[in-house]
């Protein structure tokens, strides 16, 4: 059983600092270059890696996810790719922790047992599936818990007092507090919103809390890191890619590069964030 986000939580707060977790498609924009991103990110500064599950029809995630979902499934990427890409990371990287996030229907298509069975093995630590809610839990929570991979949980604005038991029921790893109401990467969070939020989920989990969607810049970034015990990047590494591909949608040589430093930047702000040097 893996313990990395565990660990890798414990590290963060005896650093006394808050984490950077980035989110990419898998196979965005193509599957070799998708490959050399995600070996590159731990170094970059990268505290856990989330990586999606390409699908045709991700409705919780904005323009910039879709867009580059659809990238990725029209370079060829399936689920098996992307535990494949799973796979190549481990031959680098034993430590960083590493989290899919997506949607039930390429599972269900895949085979849950199976899913989770090739995901264990290819060194996936926890799983963020946001349209199965907790009266699901048997579909995929329950037996994901029974073989060691961790079940995060979406906590949103709207989940009020009598609601939040039941999400919280399950929920292992860290909790993810989606901090707008909406798609991803629309709108910015507003910190002090976010840290009241973050106090009052701590009151029922001691679960560390990660703080996502909307968080583009690395002084957003740091702010949430002030906060909250990880802030999530996504749509704004997806928009990189986007936006440095070349005329015919291919990636340019570079790309990787250029990607893993506007990832620098970003752990870097996070790193200091709560000394106030941001």
């Amino acid at each position: 059983m893996s313990e990395r986000i565990e660990r890798r939580f414990a590290e963060l707060g005896e650093a006394g600092r808050g984490g950077l977790i980035t989110f990419l498609c898998a196979g965005d924009p193509d599957p070799t270059t998708s490959a050399e991103i995600l070996a590159g990110l731990p170094a970059a500064g990268a505290d856990l890696i989330e990586i999606g599950m390409p699908f045709s029809d991700p409705m919780a995630d904005g323009p910039a996810i879709q867009a580059g979902s659809l990238r990725a499934l029209e370079a060829g990427m399936t689920l098996a790719g992307t535990l494949d890409l799973v796979h190549r990371l481990r031959r680098s990287d034993q430590t960083t922790p590493v989290v899919l996030m997506g949607y039930f229907n390429p599972i269900w298509r895949y085979g849950p047992e199976r899913f989770l069975d090739d995901a264990g093995a290819a060194g996936v630590d926890g799983l963020i599936v946001v349209d199965l809610p907790p009266e699901e839990d048997d579909e995929l929570c329950e037996p994901a818990l029974g073989r060691g991979l961790k079940f995060i949980r979406l906590v949103t604005p709207t989940t009020d007092d009598g609601r939040l038991p039941v999400v919280l029921g399950n929920a292992s790893g860290f909790l993810y507090y989606v901090s707008i109401t909406g798609i991803t990467g629309t709108r910015a969070p507003i910190a002090d919103q976010v840290g009241a939020a973050v106090a009052r989920l701590r009151q029922h989990s001691a679960l560390p809390v990660a703080v996502g969607f909307g968080i583009r810049t690395p002084a957003q970034a740091a702010a949430i890191a002030r906060v909250a015990d990880a802030a999530v990047v996504g749509s704004a590494l997806v928009s990189h890619i986007a936006r440095s591909l070349d005329a015919h949608g291919r990636a340019p040589p570079g790309l990787a590069d250029s990607l893993l430093a506007q990832v620098g930047e970003l752990a870097a702000a996070v790193r200091s964030a709560r000394n106030g040097t941001t």
